[in-house]
């Protein structure tokens, strides 16, 4: 019997996303500059990312100083690289 219901589920859900719309993913500038500023952006959000778990765990004051101050630096960065050109 459980294995009627899931099969007529299944089937439902097949038939759904038949009807349904197709939804595209919102275009991507493919050019090599986009791709270079995407690659960027990503590694300064890893690297934002690297210097807070740093800061979490930083006990000296100098260092806690100093993560900040790049953590600062990073962020400037994310937002310059963000805006639109």
């Amino acid at each position: 019997m459980a294995r009627g219901w899931e099969s007529k589920a299944v089937a439902e859900q097949m038939e759904e996303e038949k009807q349904a719309p197709i939804e595209r993913p919102p275009e991507v500038d493919r050019s090599p500059e986009a791709r270079l500023r995407r690659e960027q952006l990503e590694r300064l959000r890893l690297s934002r990312s690297r210097t807070l778990a740093q800061l979490e765990l930083a006990t000296s004051p100098k260092y806690r100083q100093m993560l900040e101050k790049a953590l600062q630096a990073l962020e400037k960065e994310i937002e310059e690289l963000s805006r639109p050109h």
